[in-house]
C-alpha cells in the first residue's frame, strides 16, 4: 500500500485531498498541520510521497520542501498551490519539489499527478559496475499514438540515465516528471491537437475530445518519436510528434507566477525547471531538452556520489 502524507494547515484542505486519494484506493494516509509536524510524521514513518500545501505556520511549504530534499532525496514532493502562493510554488520547485497541482484543480487533477509521480519514482536502483562504465549510449523509439507507452519509455531512459551515474536519485525522478510531461504535450498537444486552452475552459471536454480523435484519422496513426543520446556528462533527449507544430513564442511564460494556476504551460514550466535547457524547434513540433551531469565538489565528489539514506527504503 503507497503511503503519503498530506501536510496543510487547514482541516478541510486536508480531508478534501484524503478523500480523494481514499476515493482511489490503494494508499495509507498520513497527516500533518504544517512542516514541522510533517518532518515528526517523516521520522516516525516514512512515506512514499508528500503532498503539501505551501502557506502554514511553523515552516511553510518551501522550508518542507527543503528539508526533505536535504534528509530524504528519494521522496517526492507534490505541492498543493492557491491564489496568492505562486512564488513561493515556483521556488518550490526550483529547490526539489517534483509537482504541483493547484488546489481548485484536486477534485480532477489529484489522481493524474500523483499516478505520474509515483510512477516516475518506482524506478528500480541501483547500478551495475559495468554498466556504468558505459561511455555513450543512444536510444531511439517511435511509439504508436498510445499515452500508455509513455510510463514505459520514461522508465527506460530513467535506467538509461543511472547506467551512466548522470545524477542522483532524486534528480532522476525530476527528469523523469520532466520527460513524461514532455511526451504527454506530444501526445495530446501535437499528435491529437487538443489544445490546452480547453482545458482551462471545460476539463472533462478535453479528455472527451482527446478520446475521440485518437480513434480518428489522421490523428491516430500519428507517431512520437524519441531519441536520447546519453554520454558521461550529459543527456540530450528530443521528442518529436507529428502534429502541425504551433509558434513556440506563443507560450505564456511559465516562469510568471501569475500562469502558474493555468494548464496552458504547465509542462513547460516542469520542464524548464528540472532540466538544464529546453528549446522547440521552428516548427514546434520537436522539443529538445538537455541535463547536465552536476560538477563534482572540491572534495571530489559529485551529486551522482551523495550517500543514500533510510528513505531509499521508502519508494
Amino acid at each position: 500500500m503507497t503511503r503519503v502524507l498530506i501536510v496543510d494547515d487547514s482541516a478541510t484542505d486536508r480531508r478534501l485531498a484524503g478523500g480523494l486519494l481514499e476515493r482511489k484506493g490503494g494508499f495509507e494516509l498520513l497527516f500533518a498541520e504544517h512542516g514541522r509536524a510533517a518532518l515528526e510524521q517523516l521520522e516516525l514513518h516514512l512515506p512514499d510521497l508528500v503532498l503539501t500545501d505551501l502557506q502554514m505556520p511553523e515552516m511553510d511549504g518551501l522550508e518542507l520542501v527543503q528539508a526533505i530534499k536535504r534528509d530524504y532525496p528519494l521522496i517526492p514532493v507534490i505541492l498543493m498551490t492557491a491564489k496568492g502562493s505562486e512564488d513561493i510554488a515556483v521556488r518550490a520547485l526550483q529547490h526539489g519539489a517534483a509537482s504541483y497541482v493547484p488546489k481548485r484543480q484536486l477534485s480532477t487533477d489529484l489522481d493524474e499527478i500523483v499516478e505520474r509521480v509515483l510512477s516516475a519514482a518506482s524506478e528500480i536502483r541501483g547500478h551495475s559496475r559495468l554498466m556504468s562504465r558505459m561511455s555513450e549510449s543512444v536510444h531511439r523509439f517511435m511509439l504508436e499514438n498510445d499515452v500508455t507507452l509513455v510510463h514505459s519509455v520514461v522508465h527506460y531512459l530513467q535506467d538509461a540515465m543511472a547506467r551512466l551515474r548522470l545524477c542522483t536519485e532524486a534528480e532522476k525522478l525530476r527528469v523523469g516528471v520532466a520527460l513524461e510531461e514532455a511526451l504527454v504535450n506530444a501526445y495530446y498537444h501535437g499528435n491529437l491537437e487538443v489544445s490546452s486552452t480547453l482545458r482551462e475552459d471545460d476539463h472533462q471536454a478535453y479528455y472527451d475530445l482527446a478520446r475521440q480523435r485518437a480513434q480518428e484519422e489522421p490523428y491516430r496513426t500519428r507517431s512520437i518519436h524519441v531519441e536520447a543520446r546519453l554520454t558521461q556528462s550529459e543527456a540530450v533527449y528530443v521528442i518529436r510528434d507529428e502534429g502541425p507544430g504551433f509558434d513556440p513564442g506563443s507560450l505564456p511564460d511559465p516562469c510568471d507566477p501569475e500562469n502558474l494556476e493555468r494548464p496552458c504551460g504547465r509542462g513547460l514550466l516542469l520542464m524548464r525547471t528540472f532540466m538544464d535547457e529546453v528549446h522547440y524547434n521552428e516548427r514546434g513540433n520537436e522539443v529538445t531538452l538537455i541535463k547536465r551531469k552536476p560538477p563534482r565538489d572540491e572534495s571530489g565528489e559529485g551529486e551522482d556520489d551523495a550517500p543514500r539514506n533510510s528513505a531509499d527504503d521508502a519508494l
